[in-house]
């Protein structure tokens, strides 16, 4: 049995899908039922992280394997760091404890971020080697349970695989909490033909990989030969380094929009947190079979299709 929390949010619905097409059984954890899918082989537990009943009814089939999503999210994290803590410190070290008592070293794939790496990144750009230093909340909380589950794996009580995720797109119109948001926002706009306010400038440079690829690296986190990772259990997902403009041009070329629609008024904060990515190299992650989308078309490509596939099915 396969638990996915957050499996109703943007990436859980994708790797749940996943899953789903490839004959598992999973249960979906989260703190509502919309977004959450019916299909035979899937059960779907409503209820709090932090709360202990709520985690016995997503554990009660057992659990050979976990995919932690569930988190209070990046800017929403930094307004209310007491809930960040709540449920992306004690309630994900709670549920590690719950899973571990209930299964035989189960695999355990961590959603963590490069919010981990704080900002100003290094100018010389990011690699296995790079130093983390948090700023903010989410990446502070994110963090510290990378090393929870570093510390989980070392004393064999779970088999822990952590991948940091870059900026995932395109994610559902409206309110997310996440910061980044605008780079999923600009898809909207371009496919409905909309103006748009870009926050960063042409020129600002971003790490992005598609929705459906960051499903495919969760889902393969659960079959890799765990010594293949780095004795920290942790890698940063191979993800493609671009300009806003290139993205912008793309996503107009692939939808017939004008990139005329796209306005550039850079918010200082945002391009400093988001706009000015270096160089990223992450042979770690390549060496234990993780991906990027390839090329910038395939990427675009694979976010609109993502985007096309969640209107046929109403959400």
């Amino acid at each position: 049995m396969i638990v996915v929390t957050g499996a109703g949010g943007f990436v859980g619905q994708a790797v749940v899908e996943r899953l789903l097409a490839q004959g598992r059984s999973v249960v979906g954890f989260d703190t509502r039922a919309e977004g959450m899918i019916a299909a035979p082989a899937f059960r779907a537990v409503v209820g709090d992280l932090a709360d202990p009943a709520a985690r016995r009814a997503a554990l009660a089939d057992g659990c050979d394997a976990l995919i932690h999503l569930a988190t209070v999210p990046g800017g929403a994290a930094e307004a209310d760091p007491a809930a960040s803590r709540r449920v992306n410190v004690d309630a994900m070290y709670d549920l590690l404890e719950d899973v571990r008592a209930i299964s035989h070293r189960p695999r355990v794939v961590y959603a963590s971020s490069i919010a981990v790496f704080g900002d100003p990144l290094p100018s010389n750009g990011v690699d296995d080697a790079t130093v983390i230093a948090p700023k903010l909340v989410y990446g502070g909380h994110k963090a510290m349970m990378e090393i929870a589950l570093a510390m989980m794996s070392a004393r064999s009580e779970i088999d822990g695989v952590t991948v940091r995720l870059p900026g995932v797109v395109a994610r559902p119109q409206g309110p997310s909490g996440m910061k980044s948001a605008f780079m999923s926002d600009l898809f909207h706009a371009l496919r409905g033909g909309r103006s748009f306010q870009c926050p960063v400038s042409a020129g600002a440079t971003i790490w992005v990989q598609s929705v459906t690829r960051c499903a495919d690296n969760l889902i393969h986190g659960l079959t890799l030969d765990s010594a293949t990772m780095p004795r920290t259990r942790v890698v940063t997902l191979p993800a493609l380094a671009m300009r806003m403009a290139d993205l912008v041009a793309e996503i107009a070329s692939q939808t017939g929009a004008s990139p005329e629609l796209v306005e550039y008024r850079p918010d200082d904060a945002l391009e400093a947190a988001f706009g000015r990515h270096p160089a990223l190299a992450t042979p770690a992650a390549e060496r234990a079979g993780f991906a990027h989308d390839g090329d910038l078309r395939s990427l675009v490509e694979r976010a609109l299709g993502r985007m096309a596939h969640m209107d046929q099915q109403g959400q």
